[in-house]
């Protein structure tokens, strides 16, 4: 073999080499990206998939439906006013708690709606607000299966208190002014678990006993 011979082998090799790692760069980097923007959510979804490959091109096409949303803050009234309908539901979860979880789900889409989420479809929903939303989405997907579970009376108070703590994380992460790139930490899940001072002193095993009854105590 002469020595142009060789030359050529060595640079095809080489070039063969460069095209392999900035594939390799390519693909760690955009997993870096998605890794990074959905956090949990993206250990979520490689759970759910057959691959990373199938994963990620998921939660690629998250990212570019969310693109095509005009995702918009709500102004101040608009704000006050669910914030006040949200009291409400949590001052009525004592005498009424599973009607409760079932106007906190609808309260959340109405806000999911304003902000400009599509909603015909829960699953759809779910992903379109994982992308702006990942640490909390899946405390969306837990409170919906809730209320879900909750039209044919199957679940208890403590089920449906949480339900309403799991709406609540959402609800407070989509009435935030900033949408994009916020730079102050959300909160981490075991804090959600009992924000704004939730109280776990009620005793919800007397409420099961007496559905209807009336209490003065706070259950939020």
């Amino acid at each position: 073999m002469d020595e142009t011979a060789v030359v050529i082998i060595v640079i095809a090799v080489v070039a063969v080499l460069l095209v392999a790692f900035a594939v390799w760069l390519t693909r760690r980097n955009r997993s870096r990206h998605l890794q990074g923007r959905f956090g949990p959510e993206y250990d979520r979804t490689l759970e759910d998939a057959d691959s990373r490959r199938q994963a990620e091109q998921e939660l690629r096409e998250r990212e570019r439906r969310r693109d095509e949303l005009d995702i918009v803050p709500l102004d101040d009234a608009t704000r006050a006013r669910y914030a006040e309908q949200w009291q409400g539901v949590q001052q009525r979860f004592v005498d009424t708690p599973t009607e409760s979880v079932i106007e906190a789900d609808v309260l959340v889409m109405q806000v999911m709606r304003d902000r400009g989420y599509p909603v015909d479809d829960f699953d759809r929903r779910a992903a379109d607000v994982s992308v702006d939303h990942p640490d909390v989405v899946n405390h969306y997907r837990s409170a919906h299966d809730v209320a879900a579970r909750s039209r044919a009376g199957g679940c208890s108070t403590e089920e449906l208190r949480e339900a309403v703590v799991h709406y609540r994380a959402l609800f407070e992460a989509l009435l935030e002014d900033r949408i994009e790139d916020r730079v102050e930490d959300r909160n981490d899940v075991s804090d959600v678990t009992d924000p704004d001072g939730l109280r776990d002193d009620v005793d919800l095993r007397e409420a099961d006993a007496q559905p209807g009854a009336r209490s003065d105590r706070t259950v939020f």
